[in-house]
């Protein structure tokens, strides 16, 4: 054994591992402290602003309760809106008066905040969806306060508040049901309006996810096109329901089309397709002159294309003509609708390059097959308006149109 001396640790200093300490939550004292800036500067919220930007609060921790301090005038109780115990200040913007000029202030200042501290636009965000998805909590002129807010955020485009944040958590079963939503998204229209375009606004629904479902802010028992018209109407906003009655017409054409193309490409039966057609127009009540556009063009989108091969095409085009001519038959009751048969051909022979010539051809079998009459098919050749590609099919229709004419005189 070796009687050398063993080395100690005495006199050497171990270096120990830092560790990350948390500070505890203290949310009461975030909310005195920005309540007492507000109070100190006596809502004057160009000070507010600055004292905010100096300070040293911990909003990367808070920044939801700040936002509930600015919208409510101190930090809420849990599950609610309404502020917890403790001192709040009166310059909120539930305080303020429910018009443009008193709560306009507050978005500049909001906005001023964001570009100052940008981390806080989640936050923002959070207590605004919170907040919609609670309106029942608030009274009915808190929630019209909430609207020209939300409506002059967007009239002056504050970061943190995209369209889907707005809209989609408005649309729960029981807002709606009870009307608050249809009242809400009415103050918000009439607001936003005031300074801004009706396509400024179509555009925000649109990113909003809600151009195509405006029917669904209005309760289940009153969604109907018509309640849509006579409550908007009363409210002012006729623009708005003009706008939403021609969608309305091409979200039915759209879907009479796609209906049309799926039982067709299944190769449904001839009756059973002219019943779904004669239902979905019933129900859509849609003018005679769109069903004729709207079947051709259904027809038309089943057919099998052969690329750049313009005999399969044109083969294909007649084909499909010949298999659906009662249809068409069916609807073209009148004169006026086989004419505007012969401008939806023109125009598909004209914008689709591969089927130029096979106009004359589509004409004769519509003819052959009692789709169009001798008369009909004279008009447009004389007296035709629609002047796309006309100098080129009258031209390749005028053998045809002139063997008509020689029969119409050996008769």
């Amino acid at each position: 054994m070796s009687s050398k001396e063993k080395p100690t640790l005495g006199g050497t200093r171990i270096k120990t591992r830092k560790r990350n300490i948390a500070a505890p939550l203290d949310p009461a004292a975030f909310s005195d402290a920005v309540v007492q800036i507000y109070l100190d500067n006596a809502g004057d919220l160009e000070l507010v602003a600055k004292s905010i930007e100096s300070t040293d609060l911990n909003f990367s921790r808070y920044g939801d309760i700040f936002f509930e301090v600015v919208f409510i005038g101190r930090r809420t109780q849990p599950g609610t809106v309404k502020p917890d115990e403790g001192e709040r200040h009166p310059y909120s913007v539930i305080d303020c008066e429910p018009k443009r000029e008193a709560i306009l202030p507050s978005v500049v200042y909001i906005q001023k905040i964001l570009r100052r501290r940008p981390s806080l636009i989640k936050n923002l965000e959070n207590v605004t969806r919170r907040f919609l998805q609670s309106l029942e909590l608030f009274e009915e002129n808190e929630r019209k306060k909430l609207a020209i807010f939300t409506a002059l955020a967007f009239s002056q485009k504050l970061s943190g508040l995209p369209p889907e944040t707005v809209f989609q958590p408005l649309l729960k079963d029981n807002l709606v049901a009870k009307g608050i939503v249809l009242t809400f998204v009415t103050d918000f229209f009439k607001e936003y309006l005031v300074e801004n375009s009706l396509e400024d606004l179509i555009s925000i629904l649109r990113r909003g996810k809600m151009e195509d479902n405006l029917l669904d802010f209005l309760p289940p028992v009153r969604r109907t096109a018509e309640s849509f018209a006579e409550h908007f109407t009363k409210e002012g906003l006729t623009d708005l329901v003009e706008y939403h009655s021609k969608k309305m017409f091409e979200v039915k054409l759209k879907e009479i089309k796609t209906v049309l193309t799926s039982k067709v490409t299944e190769e449904s039966s001839v009756d059973e397709v002219i019943e779904t057609v004669k239902q979905l127009v019933k129900d859509a009540k849609l003018p005679e002159i769109e069903v004729v556009r709207v079947v051709w063009d259904g027809l038309m989108d089943a057919v099998q294309w052969s690329g750049k091969n313009q005999q399969q095409n044109a083969n294909s085009v007649l084909r499909q003509v010949k298999a659906w001519a009662p249809l068409l038959n069916t609807v073209c009751s009148s004169g006026k609708l086989e004419l505007e048969l012969m401008y939806k051909v023109q125009m598909q022979c004209y914008e689709d390059a591969k089927l130029m010539k096979v106009f004359p051809e589509v004409v004769r079998s519509l003819y052959d097959l009692d789709v169009l009459a001798e008369d009909t098919i004279l008009h447009w050749f004389r007296k035709g308006t629609n002047t796309k590609g006309r100098q080129t099919f009258v031209k390749s229709l005028e053998p045809f149109v002139n063997w008509l004419e020689e029969a119409e005189e050996e008769e």
